[in-house]
C-alpha cells in the first residue's frame, strides 16, 4: 500500500517498542494513520462485554482516538468508525443497519473489531444485538455475518480473544472467544488478538496501523496465540521493577512490603506483554508499580486457570 507522508518501518518498530513516543514522531505516526484507514471502514461489534476495552482505547494519548477515527466521521469524508453501538449517536434499527450495510458495500474492505466473548449455547440465545422483523439477532449470527465479510477481525480484549471472564466457569452462556467461534462456523477471516483486561489502547493502535501501513503480518510474527510479538514477545517478569528482589530473594509476604510479589499471586513470570515499559494511563503507572501483582490478564486461560488471582500458584 502506498501512504503519502508515510512512516517507515524502522520508524514504526521504533514506537511500537518503545515509551514514551517522541514527540517529532507522533505528527507522522497520526498523518500516516488517517492517510491509511480512510479507505477502510471499522465495524466495532460489542458482544458479552462489560465496554472497558473501548473506555481504554478511547482513552489512547498519541495519537489520540479523534486523530485516529472521530475526526473522519464528517461531510464529505467516507466514514472510518462506520459502527459501534456505543459510540454512535444513532440507536436501535438505524444502527445495526449501519454495519449491515457497511458489510455489505464493503465486502472484504472492512476491518470488523470485536469486544467481547460470543455467547454460543442454545444457538446464541444468550445475547442479541438488535432485531430482524420483531425478532432478536443474536450475537453469535453478528459474528457469523461480519466474520464472513471482513478483511481482517481484530479482537480487542481477552473475553474476545479467548473468551476471558464471560467464559470462566460455569459459563451458562456457552461464551467463547472469536477464534473458536470461527472455527466452529467454518470462517476463514484472519484473526489477530489484541488481550488484555482492558487492551492498552498502544496494542489496539499499534496493530491496526501496522496492518493498514504494512499489510497482514508475516505468520513468525505472531506467536501461538494469534498475539503481535511485537507487544507480546517477553514476559512481564523479564523486565519487572521488582525483578532485583526476586534475585535477592526479598519477598513481600502482604501487600504493602517491599519485595517481588510472587508469594501474593503474581502471574507475571508466565505472563507476556509490554507493560513494564508501555506503562498505563498516559505513562503514568502500572499494576506492580501500584503495588499489586501482575493478574495474567493477557493470557490464555483467565481468570479459571489463574485462579487463586492472589495466592501463589
Amino acid at each position: 500500500m502506498s501512504v503519502k507522508n508515510s512512516i517507515s518501518r524502522r520508524e514504526f518498530l521504533r514506537w511500537a517498542i518503545a515509551a514514551p513516543v517522541s514527540a517529532h514522531f507522533l505528527p507522522k505516526l497520526a498523518l500516516a494513520l488517517q492517510e491509511a484507514i480512510k479507505e477502510y471502514p471499522i465495524i466495532w461489534l460489542q458482544t458479552s462485554t462489560c465496554s472497558g476495552c473501548s473506555v481504554s482505547v478511547i482513552n489512547t494519548i498519541h495519537p489520540s482516538i479523534k486523530n485516529v477515527i472521530l475526526e473522519q466521521v464528517l461531510p464529505g469524508h467516507q466514514l472510518i468508525l462506520s459502527y459501534h453501538g456505543t459510540l454512535m449517536a444513532a440507536s436501535g434499527t438505524l444502527s445495526t443497519d449501519t454495519a449491515r450495510q457497511t458489510a455489505e458495500k464493503y465486502h472484504g474492505k472492512y476491518v470488523l473489531v470485536v469486544e467481547g466473548a460470543i455467547p454460543t449455547k442454545s444457538d446464541g440465545a444468550y445475547g442479541s444485538i438488535g432485531e430482524d422483523h420483531g425478532r432478536p439477532i443474536s450475537m453469535l449470527k453478528w459474528i457469523e455475518f461480519l466474520g464472513n465479510n471482513a478483511m481482517v477481525t481484530l479482537t480487542v480484549g481477552t473475553c474476545a480473544a479467548y473468551g476471558g471472564i464471560p467464559s470462566a466457569a460455569p459459563n451458562p452462556s456457552g461464551c467463547k472467544g472469536v477464534s473458536e467461534v470461527y472455527e466452529t462456523l467454518n470462517i476463514t477471516t484472519p484473526v489477530i488478538n489484541i488481550p488484555g483486561c482492558p487492551s492498552h489502547p498502544d496494542w489496539f493502535i499499534g496493530t491496526v496501523s501496522k496492518i493498514l501501513l504494512y499489510g497482514m503480518p508475516d505468520p513468525d510474527e505472531l506467536d501461538e496465540y494469534g498475539r503481535l510479538k511485537l507487544f507480546f514477545s517477553r514476559t512481564v517478569h523479564n523486565r519487572c521493577i521488582n525483578r532485583d528482589y526476586l534475585d535477592d530473594g526479598i519477598m513481600a509476604e502482604r501487600f504493602g512490603e517491599e519485595g517481588c510479589l510472587l508469594e501474593l499471586g503474581c502471574k507475571g513470570p508466565f505472563t507476556r506483554a509490554d507493560c513494564p515499559i508501555r506503562l498505563w494511563n498516559g505513562s503514568v503507572n502500572w499494576c506492580i508499580s501500584a503495588g499489586a501483582p501482575c493478574i495474567g490478564c493477557t493470557e490464555k486461560g483467565f481468570p479459571d486457570e489463574h485462579s487463586p488471582i492472589f495466592q501463589r500458584r
